[in-house]
């Protein structure tokens, strides 16, 4: 990449900007949402032996993990390239990594077909997602931040976050769709991939945007002042170590909270509380409005009072939840039910608002690529990639109570670290 004279660069307007970040984000999260729901939906029953449902369950949930273990590799690939080439084309880089393995997904045969080597497959496409999502939210996040004007940083912050309640809210709508038009046989033989498939135009789309952008503000002062870090990894790891921890446990209840509220529920509601599929979806889709609605919200407040102090006070709520999450979600009324999913899926969004704004501000410029990507995507090894199971495992050994206590428990360690986090905001 040529350096360009200080002053020379192009200014991306701010429709462009918050356009192209979310456009992404929304893209990737659909991608990895599809997955989550035909994780507990399709896959036990095509793509694992069906001699044992539950064990079959479990094994197509452990495949669901697998992305998270891939997303740090690809934070540090991409944010590597990101902190030294641009995030402009690394963004394109992930966009097409994490598409390719999305449709790939949707065109594998199954079990019956090719036995064995089906889940190998499937676990091969579900890591590229990960390293795709890897790089993806974190170069999301800085080309809003870093186009951000003062005083706006959380508010453009929160767009690419937007991508997540409207990528699951796209999923679960198709998988609805599917479920209305399709009987269970056709779901089952060929309606489930169409979501896979289909990924493509929005890929094609989000390609198309993320083009037409130029690098951002901070970037570019970066290439200017020749600042570019030769192994930024390495730099992180070395000279960022407290932020690197710090970040990663402030995310954690994120994500427990988030596939608790998605994954673990829609299991848990179609098998032990009874529900149909198409209902328990109708009651998520519901539900994660409230997702969508609380982001903008907590962005503007996050602005005003602190990203730091939004969050210590949010995480306070996340604990408190997580106390009365076992008896409203396990009542078997569905106005407690859908009550649970609301509450828990508005306070995850109230979390995932200012989340991305206040990962970036830890890292300095020439770092920030990697050093967001990487606390964000190891929180999803800790928060998220055992989460569905481990919440599985509690539930069907000890009761939803302990279901609760796991996310009291990360929502505290998510406090505790936002205390000792030196903030800049």
């Amino acid at each position: 990449m040529s350096q360009s004279q200080p002053g020379a660069h192009k200014v991306n307007s701010p429709g462009t900007v918050l356009f192209a970040s979310l456009i992404g984000t929304t893209i990737e999260f659909f991608d990895f949402y599809i997955y989550a729901t035909a994780a507990v939906l399709v896959f036990p029953k095509l793509f694992f032996p069906a001699s044992d449902a539950a064990a079959a369950t479990l094994q197509s949930l452990a495949t669901f993990a697998i992305a998270f273990f891939a997303r740090p590799i690809g934070s540090a690939v991409f944010g590597h390239f990101g902190d030294r080439i641009g995030r402009k084309a690394t963004l394109v880089a992930a966009l097409l990594t994490m598409g390719l393995s999305t449709v790939a997904i949707g065109l594998l045969p199954t079990y019956a077909s090719i036995g064995t080597l089906a889940p190998l497959l499937l676990a091969l496409c579900r890591f590229g997602q990960g390293l795709g999502l890897g790089g993806e939210w974190g170069g999301a996040v800085l080309l809003a931040t870093e186009n951000a004007p003062p005083g706006k940083r959380a508010w453009y912050g929160m767009f690419p976050q937007l991508g997540a309640p409207i990528g699951f809210f796209l999923s679960g709508s198709i998988f609805l769709l599917l479920s209305q038009v399709l009987t269970d046989a056709q779901f089952f033989a060929y309606g489930w991939r169409i979501p896979f498939v289909s990924s493509a135009l929005l890929v094609i789309v989000g390609l198309y945007v993320r083009l037409k952008i130029t690098e951002t503000p901070d970037f570019q002062k970066v290439l200017d002042k020749g600042e570019r870090v030769k192994v930024p990894v390495v730099a992180v790891l070395r000279d960022h170590t407290r932020m690197l921890v710090l970040g990663t446990l402030m995310a954690m209840a994120t994500f427990v909270l988030f596939y608790l509220m998605t994954v673990f529920t829609l299991s848990w509601g179609t098998t032990a509380l009874g529900y149909t599929r198409k209902d328990f979806l109708i009651l998520q889709l519901f539900s994660v409005l409230f997702f969508g609605l609380t982001i903008p919200v907590t962005a503007l407040v996050a602005d005003r009072y602190g990203r730091r102090l939004t969050l210590i006070v949010v995480s306070a709520l996340i604990m408190a939840f997580g106390l009365v999450l076992a008896p409203l979600f396990g009542s078997g009324s569905t106005v407690e039910v859908t009550l649970a999913m609301s509450i828990g899926l508005g306070l995850m969004g109230m979390t995932y608002g200012p989340l991305g704004t206040m990962l970036s501000e830890l890292f300095p410029a020439e770092v920030r690529y990697t050093g967001a990507s990487l606390t964000f995507n190891l929180a999803g090894i800790l928060g998220a990639s055992l989460a569905p199971y481990a919440a599985t495992w509690l539930a069907t050994h000890y009761g939803l109570g302990y279901v609760g206590y796991y996310l009291s428990t990360a929502a505290g360690l998510s406090l505790i670290a936002l205390l000792l986090c030196r903030s800049r905001n």
